[in-house]
């Protein structure tokens, strides 16, 4: 009778674990602790192409500055020379996130300086590419550049102006609606030469003193600080005369995570000297050109 009564007892607990093993079972918790970790990795990110950076005292070989620091052949002492091809690298807490290195050099005409500076960029968000904070990191310096409206060339004004021109049928109307028979153009000539050599005169005259002097200072246009095209993923040139009239171009491009700033000054001996704008520039773009390069390799 005893046996008989333990029986019911042990069946009842028996059905007990079975419902709860069932019911985990059912729930799913057990199998899938984490329903969410594979999504999050799978929507990631992409890092940047570089995670690393060059030495930049040693990205600008000799024969580039010489061009660029034309004084360092002038320094009579093999020591001073050779300390002024080497340059200073600027103090960095992490040379593969951030380094760059200054040079300085005197001559009787001038002195030049020159800063390479290279920045890689990562982003702590799994959500934005190192590419795209980078992207963002490069607007914000674009916009501190705060670099002017591009102007249209005379050549592109003239091509506008030629094209509103023929889309008149054939000279048959005029602005007013009257109808001129080109046959009458003798008799109209006077009429004429007032009416339509005028207009076209002066704007061809206002034209290409726009295009001479786009600017208070009257340097061209090809010369003003602008977006350049062909150096890295995107870039832009800076170009500023100082009170003294020492002349700085900075030299700014992106490629993939990567930010290079190439900065090139001349300060000249006396104050009636004024550095070339043409060919600072063409100094600093070539060497940011020759960095691209690099990169790319």
């Amino acid at each position: 009778m005893q046996r008989k009564a333990y029986v019911p007892g042990v069946a009842v607990l028996l059905a007990a674990l079975l419902a709860a093993c069932t019911g985990s079972s059912d729930d799913g918790s057990t199998d899938d602790p984490r329903p969410g970790e594979a999504t999050a990795s799978a929507t990631a990110a992409q890092p940047g192409r570089y995670d690393t950076l060059p030495e930049p005292c040693g990205s600008v070989d000799r024969s580039t500055l010489d061009t660029l620091l034309p004084g360092i052949k002038q320094l009579p002492d093999a020591a001073q020379r050779e300390q002024a091809y080497e340059g200073e690298a600027t103090q960095t807490y992490d040379t593969d996130r951030k380094a760059g290195c200054r040079w300085k050099v005197e001559s009787t005409d001038a002195t030049h300086y020159l800063f390479v500076d290279f920045e890689r960029i990562v982003s702590y968000d799994n959500a934005v590419s190192d590419d795209s904070k980078a992207q963002e990191v490069y607007g914000g310096k674009v916009e501190a550049a705060d670099l002017p409206e591009p102007t249209p060339t005379a050549s592109e004004e003239e091509s506008e102006g030629t094209d509103e021109e023929t889309d008149e049928p054939g000279g048959t109307e005029t602005t007013g609606g009257a109808t001129a028979e080109p046959s009458t153009s003798t008799e109209d000539s006077p009429s004429g030469s007032s009416d339509s050599s005028a207009p076209s005169g002066s704007s061809g005259s206002s034209d290409s003193s726009d295009s001479a002097s786009p600017s208070p200072s009257g340097t061209p246009a090809s010369l003003l600080p602008r977006v350049l095209d062909g150096l890295g993923d995107e870039a832009f040139l800076d170009d500023a005369l100082g009170t003294s009239t020492q002349r700085t171009v900075t030299v700014v491009f992106r490629t993939s995570n990567v930010i290079v700033t190439v900065e090139y000054e001349e300060q000249p001996a006396t104050t009636t000297a004024v550095p070339d704008s043409e060919e600072t520039q063409d100094r600093a773009r070539n060497l940011a050109g020759r960095l691209a390069e690099a990169f790319d390799d």
